[in-house]
């Protein structure tokens, strides 16, 4: 079964209206998933999105949420979100952040009652759009153990990156965990495998097992490197007031209330020197890059390539695994919409 990337953003729109979300809050949220999905981060895509539902119907999204600002200056803000989707949220912070930018070199915004956003790097790269930088960081509940641990204390906690050049652009976006959470739960769903040495059981043995792992722990990269940045994560994306550590929920369990932080910064560089000549470098750099020798079987890529050639790949559309169509029929009936108009046999 195949769905189009048209067809996709009008089933998540058709069915987040059902559940009382404003037009304009829905497109944006189908927004985001598709890109997930055209980017191939599956594990935040379409296959999410059943449990965007169950907070909707438990009552941990607010449909209708009154964004607000709890304090602000002409270079910071925290956002109240008001437990609304957090996709629209960390849309309208990032915006907030980038106007700040522009106007003062700076812009940096922390969030609180909000949502799980989905992929970081989508709003990291809304600050190119303005020549900006953008940088994205945001907390998880627990599942990840620190180095030399056997105990879930942080977060996977992702980091965008997005910096542009006038012909190259550099988009990182990654967990600092060896593997996100929504991989384990994709695995699950499709009852595969997974990397071996990335997560352990419960008996803090390694295991290839996703079910095992989802009971156990995922192990930071890098080992120390990566637990050390996770940590940083995991502080500075509670500035704004949000929880930290095993206090942290709601972001993989749709039954629990989100108490998970974001922190969105946007940097100006015509505020720090030449913009042009900075632009420029980075071309330089890209090509340096590029240009350079590969090891055997390799090719020289830069953060965010991958991504952008597996949206080319992927423009023709999805494939619909058993098991989501299954939740999506369950949810589509609901709310009286036939699934199958949307789907391709």
């Amino acid at each position: 079964m195949k769905i189009t990337i048209d067809d996709k953003k009008k089933l998540i729109i058709d069915i987040l209206m059902k559940y009382g979300i404003n037009k304009k809050d829905a497109e944006t949220t189908a927004n985001i998933y598709v890109e997930a999905d055209l980017k191939g981060f599956s594990s935040h895509g379409m296959g999410r999105f059943p449990q965007t539902v169950i907070g909707l119907e438990k009552g941990n999204i607010n449909p209708n949420p009154n964004i607000s600002l709890i304090k602000e200056s002409p270079a910071t803000a925290t956002v109240d979100g008001d437990m609304g989707l957090g996709y629209v949220i960390g849309k309208y912070a990032m915006n907030l952040a980038i106007e700040k930018a522009k106007n003062v070199g700076i812009g940096a915004v922390a969030t609180v009652n909000a949502n799980h956003f989905g992929i970081t790097g989508y709003y990291s790269e809304m600050a190119l759009d303005h020549d900006l930088i953008g940088i994205v960081i945001t907390n998880t509940e627990p599942a990840m153990a620190p180095f030399g641990g056997t105990e879930k204390i942080l977060g996977t906690n992702p980091i965008a990156i997005a910096i542009k050049g006038k012909k190259y652009t550099y988009s990182l976006d990654m967990a600092t965990a060896s593997l996100a959470r929504g991989k384990l739960l994709e695995a699950v769903r499709l009852g595969k495998e997974i990397p071996d040495g990335c997560v352990i059981d419960k008996e803090g043995n390694i295991t290839t097992d996703p079910s095992k792992g989802l009971e156990g722990c995922i192990l930071p990269f890098g080992g120390p490197k990566g637990y050390g940045l996770a940590l940083a994560i995991e502080i500075l994306s509670a500035l704004g007031g949000a929880e930290m550590g095993t206090n942290v929920k709601g972001t993989a369990n749709p039954l629990d209330k989100c108490t998970k932080g974001d922190f969105f910064v946007a940097i100006n560089p015509e505020f720090f020197g030449d913009k042009e000549v900075f632009m420029e470098k980075v071309d330089s750099l890209m090509e340096e890059l590029k240009n350079s020798k590969p090891a055997n079987g390799f090719s020289i890529l830069i953060p965010g390539e991958i991504e952008k050639m597996n949206s080319e790949k992927n423009k023709l559309g999805f494939e619909i695994d058993a098991v989501l169509y299954d939740k999506l029929k369950d949810i589509c009936d609901k709310k009286e919409i036939d699934l199958n108009k949307y789907i391709i046999e």
